[in-house]
């Protein structure tokens, strides 16, 4: 079993493969945390509480002075009961008050874990592969309940924790701050990492040691956004890629979000991650309940790579689904940055045609082909076909495409509206906004509020026509601004605060619709590229594409950052054109197919366009992908050289039974009489002997990860790159 309760000790003992996490009831109910990291066999509490009277700390007990939640190490804080620091939840009675008093109540242990109501989760294929302690809190003055969730994956060295909240009172009760965990540890000896950045440079690492106060990353953008990733980590002093304790946080979450590390005067840390409270509540009438998103929590005592590795087979196996889960992608070309708005039926057969020549197998249609779209000021939301570009229709292109071999995919951006469209011209009040407020446009476009069931139920049936009127086998399902004016025509004045929530709450019922009405259609996510890059969103949709920023340099670090938390199977990687239209930057072809091979492959480009030496290598390029695919799609991930740190970037991915393995190395800038560069591969079995690029020569996988492997003197030239293929001895 990998939960047990101690009755003597009142405490449960959560256990993974490698990771303990225990919990007690102290005193009259309080829930306290006592411990989360490298396994133990028995907790004999050795590390005792220590209750001592301090000046200016609050006693819950008169009788008692020498006790107070401002220094008790807690699971589930509340606010007004004596605990000053930050709570994890907060309510409000009908009477103003914001006290709250929640004790324990009961628990049970139970098989498997369940579902969690309205909102995408973690999943079990069988009851056996986890364990779920359910804890019962109730504040006796008002028959309030929080129900604290905590699933262990032990065979994913993971442990995963929500809330609900039940409200049996005899009056209403407002949720104002809601925090899907929190824990209290004994110090703050840390160092905090985040995935911060903008468009087009999202997830750039960004590592910092803890101080006294409140540290945090959130979004209240309406979406997790590109600025922040709902993900966070402590980090231990001295802890790095391979080796030292990290403790992973990561929010199963596509809307705003709050990650907030306190950080206290006797130095410990509060750390909590969960729906940010700004401008938000939620009101409970009798005998309604609110569930809070998941959190994902990872304990590693080998590093970020050993977190990152635990993170990415539990994504790829338990939180992707459907179809695509478990299959390699297709090659794609999409015709974006060959054609933009400005394209014709022939012009888009033709990069088809030369994509077929050139191994790959579906083409996907961008932006442009519905409404009166000639630019971004218009059509969104008018998903019927432009018969000015495509006379003939949508079918007769898919099938000259099919004709061909391809397959054939679309870009979608339903969950916004052109002012100039025919949907808002007939539904304006259908977008988010405040009445009597002017309405703030990006890309001269607004959202649709997606609180509202009607018109979830319009975009679910759009969607639907246009699947279901040609064989379309991928959707590239983009979103391209954030929220203002935050509110809906269709909810009272006391829920306004709940739109951004029931705006992601319709979008999942959207998701989950669409995705099991067309099971046979890879769904990709997008927001200006990797602006909603998150485990929501996975849930989903197995792929994101992982920034609008194309250029092979700059998504060495995006790629990388990206990586911490999310598997190499999620993260699509195009080639593109030269010079790079986000920065310009001329890279050489082979180089730009280098980067994107470790991702899910495409290119995005005019094929028409290339050379016969250029068509050549692009050739060698999806057949090696196709060679490669299932391993980098299934492998573990392993990061040799951070290009947060340096000039040159370097990982690998190596298959589960250690048999095969694909290096990539990238010097950006050329220097001058350079010296002599190794790199020691990772992740090999070191008793096995292996052969590297089909060499006649074998070594021992210790030699090559502790001698390591020489990176080519003739590399000459900025923004040159390397791949090699490793096998084990014997392997074809």
């Amino acid at each position: 079993m990998s939960i047990l309760y101690d009755e003597q000790n009142r405490s449960f003992h959560l256990s993974t493969s490698e990771t303990s996490y225990i919990i007690q009831i102290i005193r009259d109910g309080y829930l306290a945390h006592r411990y989360w990291g490298k396994r133990i066999h028995e907790f004999r509490d050795s590390n005792r509480l220590i209750h001592a009277h301090r000046p200016l700390s609050p006693n819950p007990d008169p009788q008692d002075r020498s006790f107070s939640l401002d220094e008790l190490p807690q699971e589930y804080p509340g606010f007004g009961r004596s605990d000053l620091r930050t709570p994890a939840y907060q309510i409000e009675q009908i009477n103003g008050s914001t006290t709250s008093d929640l004790r324990y109540v009961t628990h049970r242990i139970i098989k498997g874990k369940p579902a969690l109501e309205q909102l995408p989760a973690v999943y079990m294929e069988e009851d056996d592969e986890a364990e779920t302690l359910e804890i019962t809190m109730k504040d006796e003055l008002l028959d309030f309940y929080a129900i604290l969730s905590y699933t262990v994956l032990a065979q994913w060295n993971v442990i995963t924790r929500s809330v609900r909240f039940i409200n049996k009172c005899g009056e209403k009760v407002r949720l104002l701050r809601a925090a899907s965990m929190n824990i209290d540890f004994n110090d703050a000896n840390f160092d905090l990492l985040h995935l911060s950045g903008a468009w087009a440079k999202e997830r750039s690492m960004i590592r910092r040691p803890l101080f006294q106060g409140n540290q945090s990353v959130d979004s209240r953008r309406g979406a997790s956004s590109p600025h922040h990733n709902p993900f966070i980590a402590l980090m231990r002093k001295g802890a790095d890629e391979s080796q030292g304790d990290v403790y992973g946080f990561n929010l199963v979450y596509s809307g705003n979000f709050l990650a907030n590390v306190e950080v206290d005067s006797y130095d410990t840390a509060r750390v909590s991650i969960g729906i940010n409270p700004f401008d938000f509540a939620w009101l409970l009438e009798p005998g309604e309940s609110f569930q809070t998103p998941e959190a994902v929590m990872v304990f590693s005592s080998t590093g970020l790579g050993g977190m990152s590795r635990t993170y990415h087979r539990l994504y790829r196996s338990r939180l992707c689904r459907g179809k695509y889960r478990d299959l390699v992608r297709p090659i794609l070309i999409n015709n974006w940055e060959a054609t933009y708005f400005d394209f014709t039926a022939e012009k888009l057969v033709q990069i088809a045609a030369k994509g077929k020549e050139l191994g790959m197998e579906l083409f996907v249609l961008d932006d442009g082909w519905f409404g009166k779209r000639n630019d971004d000021s218009s059509s969104l939301g008018d998903w019927f076909v432009n018969r000015e570009k495509l006379p003939n229709g949508l079918e007769d292109l898919v099938s000259r495409i099919n004709h061909q071999g391809m397959q054939f995919g679309l870009w979608f951006e339903p969950e916004m509206v052109s002012v100039d469209s025919e949907l808002y011209r007939a539904h304006p009040d259908w977008c988010i906004h405040v009445e009597g407020r002017s309405r703030t446009t990006s890309r001269s476009q607004l959202i649709l509020d997606l609180s509202r069931p009607e018109v979830c139920d319009e975009l679910v049936q759009q969607i639907s026509g246009i699947l279901q009127s040609a064989p379309i086998t991928y959707v590239k399902w983009d979103m391209n601004r954030h929220m203002t004016e935050v509110g809906s025509a269709g909810l009272p004045a006391e829920r306004q605060r709940e739109t951004a929530h029931r705006y992601i709450l319709g979008l999942y019922r959207i998701l989950e619709q669409l995705t099991t009405a067309f099971p046979d259609v890879l769904f990709e996510s997008c927001s200006s590229g990797g602006g909603r890059f998150d485990p929501g969103m996975l849930y989903y949709m197995p792929q994101t594409w992982t920034s609008d920023n194309s250029d092979a340099i700059s998504r060495l670090k995006i790629q990388y950052g990206t990586s911490i938390v999310y598997p190499v199977s999620s993260i699509g990687a195009h080639v593109s054109d030269v010079p790079n239209h986000q920065v310009g930057r001329i890279t050489p072809l082979e180089t730009r197919g280098h980067v994107a091979l470790t991702g899910v492959f495409g290119y995005e480009l005019d094929l028409t366009t290339f050379n016969e030496s250029e068509q050549s290598l692009v050739k060698e390029q999806v057949q090696f992908y196709k060679e490669a695919r299932e391993l980098v799609m299934k492998g573990d991930l392993y990061r040799l050289l951070n290009p947060f740190e340096g000039n040159e970037a370097a990982w690998m991915v190596v298959s589960e039974d250690r048999t095969e393995a694909l290096l990539f190395y990238c010097r950006v800038l050329a220097e001058p009489n350079p010296g002599f560069r190794s790199l020691r591969l990772q992740g090999l079995d070191e008793n096995a002997k292996y052969i590297v690029d089909d060499g006649e020569m074998t070594y021992g996988g210790d030699e090559l990860m502790y001698a390591g492997i020489r990176v080519p003197f003739d590399l000459h030239g900025d923004f040159r790159s390397r791949v090699w293929r490793v096998r084990k001895a014997g392997k074809e």
